[in-house]
């Protein structure tokens, strides 16, 4: 069972307790499984304006699970999920397709149409969801392609780019409608260091020219930690920690040092399972 949750504090006032009109999402007592297996256990967390904020933790502890949720893709078993103060479960679908004009979304290695160009995969948002005339949507979209440095690309087809380019793409697709709200599905996977630097960099950037709000689920920590101005850690569903970075990178708790640190054996065993190796071995006593 995970330890309480560890509520660091960022200057005087925690993101955990933040007022809630200052959130735009809002996760309160948030439990959600698949059949029998539980996901999520009482998750609890806050998103304000402007904030770009991690959700970090171990392999299949329900980072995109909580994505999901936000987006109204699943319901939760029990708890709410509120996006810009609105019970995203109680959302019929005409507002929650509304809702869903609002967000952006980068999913991980970037899922661009593959048939189409760079040009159409930006324009493709602002075609589903607005009736702005072709003159408008084309400088709309060279706008955003200059912001992530890619508008000399425009006539590429996905193919031809490599993967930093197509995640810039990516990017800047799904800041097209500049949304108030954005979802970040592992944007760090399989990228080089100049380019994971990069991505990073324009999260942040683009983050505070929109005045949004950013949800970052990740794995890395070095380069989610030099961008974001809170963590939370889950573990076992539930919020183990959360803090700035700097306080989650010192904590003392076991399972979040041995996380941020990457250490191969702590509260998280490298050996699974029990039973003596001699036992196994026919060398000694079985249990």
């Amino acid at each position: 069972m995970a330890p309480p949750a560890m509520h660091l504090q960022s200057g005087s006032v925690s993101l955990e307790h933040s007022v809630a009109s200052e959130s735009i999402v809002t996760l309160d007592q948030v439990a959600f499984g698949y059949d029998s297996r539980a996901v999520l256990s009482g998750i609890s967390l806050h998103i304000p304006r402007g904030k770009v904020v991690a959700v970090m933790g171990g392999s299949g502890c329900g980072k995109t699970t909580i994505l999901r949720l936000i987006g109204g893709q699943i319901k939760a078993s029990a708890g709410q999920v509120s996006v810009n103060g609105r019970d995203v479960a109680a959302l019929g679908h005409g507002d929650l397709y509304q809702m869903r004009r609002r967000m952006g979304m980068m999913f991980q290695f970037g899922a661009l149409f593959t048939d189409l160009s760079v040009y159409e995969n930006v324009a493709f948002p602002l075609r589903e969801h607005t009736r702005l005339p072709e003159s408008l949507i084309r400088d709309l979209v060279l706008m955003k392609l200059q912001a992530v440095g890619l508008r000399g690309a425009s006539a590429l087809m996905p193919a031809s780019l490599s993967g930093g380019m197509a995640r810039r793409v990516a990017l800047a697709r799904a800041i097209a409608i500049d949304p108030m709200l954005m979802l970040y599905d592992e944007p760090f996977t399989g990228l080089d260091p100049i380019s994971l630097r990069i991505i990073a960099d324009l999260i942040r950037e683009l983050n505070d020219a929109l005045g949004a709000a950013s949800v970052l689920v990740t794995h890395d920590v070095e380069a989610s930690f030099r961008i974001v101005d809170h963590v939370y850690i889950i573990a076992a569903g539930r919020v183990i920690a959360d803090g700035t970075p700097d306080q989650i990178r010192n904590s003392t708790d076991p399972q979040v040092h041995q996380f941020v640190h990457g250490e191969s054996d702590g509260p998280v065993r490298f050996h699974y399972g029990e039973g003596a190796y001699a036992a196994d071995l026919g060398l000694g006593p079985r249990p």
